[in-house]
């Protein structure tokens, strides 16, 4: 098996290279972070930096077009430009449009969550909490005050209840999808936890694609974002 994977890992340095460069590019990131954030049931941490270069990318863009266009260039020239300007705002806004998605279904969720709430930005953080009072005040108003005393918590069944167990979490007992974005060789996935993971030793050729199912979806997830694998779509189950 050793030997098998050091001739693979030969022939496939390379395409590795070719896809390494075109990786990095931040056309391809934003991509990646919307795939990953669609794939992903929790909400995973903003990317701040790569907006920011996106935006700043589109507000050049949309100069250089408006330049061309009035300049006179080849309408097929301004076409690309277009193109390209449209394919990176379609990027922006469904990567941001999925993040809000998720804030306004696990909005109390995310908000008594320590870790969930730092992956926020700033305004992101001020929408939840826009979303948190709005929604408080609608269900105090509609619903909670004509209810028993015993029964006027939105986040509780009842006041005999422990836990919040009204509000909605992602479902993490989950199938998970991923391809390789190199060739990484055999890896040994973290069952230290006692995770149920059915496959512990995975050879990783690149372009391959793996079928895992965890009983904690969120640890594998970020051991996957830590290797830079694609996670291309989930399959949610009922354990």
């Amino acid at each position: 098996m050793d030997s098998g994977l050091g001739e693979g890992s030969s022939g496939y340095s390379t395409m590795d290279d070719y896809e390494s460069l075109i990786s990095t590019t931040d056309a391809e990131l934003l991509k990646r972070a919307w795939r990953n954030e669609k794939a992903a049931p929790q909400i995973l941490r903003y990317e701040a930096a790569l907006v920011q270069r996106s935006r700043e990318q589109i507000k050049l863009m949309e100069e250089t077009v408006e330049e061309f266009t009035s300049s006179g260039v080849d309408p097929l020239t301004v076409s690309l430009y277009q193109m390209d300007l449209d394919r990176t705002l379609f990027l922006l806004r469904s990567y941001l449009r999925v993040r809000l998605q998720k804030i306004e279904k696990y909005m109390f969720h995310i908000r008594k969550t320590t870790e969930l709430w730092n992956h926020l930005s700033r305004a992101e953080q001020n929408f939840a909490e826009r979303c948190i009072e709005d929604m408080e005040q609608h269900m105090q108003q509609s619903v909670l005050s004509k209810l028993p005393s015993s029964y006027k918590s939105h986040l509780k069944q009842s006041s005999s209840s422990e836990e919040d167990d009204m509000v909605p979490e992602p479902k993490l007992d989950t199938y998970v999808i991923c391809r390789s974005k190199k060739f990484l060789g055999a890896f040994q996935l973290d069952d230290r936890q006692f995770l149920s993971i059915q496959c512990h030793l995975l050879s990783w050729r690149m372009n391959s694609f793996i079928f895992l199912m965890s009983m904690n979806f969120w640890t594998v997830l970020k051991t996957l974002l830590t290797l830079k694998l694609m996670i291309y779509t989930l399959y949610l189950i009922s354990l």
